[in-house]
């Protein structure tokens, strides 16, 4: 009887060191605190109102590799080296990829931004999302100032590197997510995309840039499968940008309010407003774009496809758009 005694005090005991450890950690090192609760199994995030403001922890999302560390969220390691740099009080060395938003504004670079004047509307958001090389300056008044996540294809990296100290020293604090095929993103010596990034931040050590793991990518096709029935490379299809977006967005969002992105039949409304491809560019009208797109037999983004399953995600998550306005049937 005394040793069962023993034993049950030694456990409370314990269990109430173990409380109180924690609860010093979040006081003293609160930034790091989220990794210890996903190594723990953090519940996943519910969808909430816009109008919930209370901020919570960040939260690590899986599937993709911090470029300056190699770090990969999806790594056991992580909560191993979390718990020991908690338990000497130092700073993580090795930041996964770790967003907290509560309404999000995701801006297209569609020319249906062209004459919004919703920039300051936009940089009321508490995350901005903009996607590949999409400027602001010079486009304020339209599209707003701030960056805090940019996804990038793995297309646009070059379109990047033509002005590095605007996008990775002046933006520094603008998180890239960049997103490519295994063959671009090797870490062996042969990812051609992966080494210009892997010089950029070498350059620019402040810069904080991640890209997706295979597994990441493969998870992103079966999603489009999964929507559509159909498979992506059987189908001849690229994923868009806009798509990986969505994906990573509705992880680390409450609240998405989507900016000047059209729907699936806007092309085919009588009288809809013809603008460029994109808003910073003269030339490609954004409908002919689509359609070609849409049509190709190998290598079209499937745009118009797209939208339908964004509209899809709409009735199930908090997500508007405007600027168009959708009517979500």
């Amino acid at each position: 009887m005394a040793c069962i005694l023993k034993r049950k005090s030694v456990i409370a005991v314990s269990f109430i060191a173990a409380f109180l450890f924690l609860l010093v950690v979040r006081l003293v090192n609160e930034a790091n605190f989220p990794l210890l609760l996903n190594c723990f199994g953090q519940p996943g995030t519910k969808w909430i109102p816009f109008s919930y403001t209370h901020r919570r922890p960040l939260r690590t999302h899986y599937g993709y590799i911090n470029v300056r560390t190699q770090e990969n969220t999806s790594s056991v390691r992580t909560c191993i080296l979390s718990i020991l740099l908690l338990m000497t009080m130092s700073p993580v060395p090795r930041r996964p990829l770790q967003l907290n938003c509560d309404l999000c504004a995701i801006v297209s670079n569609s020319g249906q931004m062209v004459g919004q004047k919703v920039g300051n509307e936009i940089d009321q958001s508490s995350c901005i999302w903009r996607m590949n090389n999409a400027p602001t300056k010079g486009y304020e008044e339209d599209v707003g100032r701030m960056t805090m996540i940019r996804v990038v294809s793995h297309t646009s990296v070059p379109l990047l590197l033509k002005n590095p100290d605007y996008f990775f020293k002046e933006a520094n604090t603008t998180i890239y997510v960049i997103w490519g095929p295994f063959r671009n993103m090797r870490k062996d010596g042969n990812g051609i995309v992966y080494n210009m990034l892997k010089k950029t931040v070498d350059v620019y050590p402040n810069a904080q840039i991640y890209v997706t793991t295979e597994k990441r990518m493969s998870y992103c096709d079966g999603v489009f499968k999964k929507e559509t029935g159909k498979d992506r490379v059987q189908s001849g299809s690229y994923l868009s940008t806009g798509w990986f977006t969505f994906i990573l967005a509705m992880d680390a969002c409450y609240g998405i309010h989507v900016y000047g992105m059209i729907n699936d039949t806007y092309c085919k409304t009588e009288g809809y407003r013809k603008v460029p491809y994109h808003y910073y560019e003269q030339g490609r009208d954004e409908c002919d774009e689509y359609f070609l797109h849409e049509h190709a037999p190998y290598g079209g983004h499937r745009f118009i496809t797209e939208k339908k399953v964004f509209a899809k995600w709409a009735k199930k998550h908090r997500i508007i758009f405007t600027h168009p306005n959708w009517t979500l049937s």
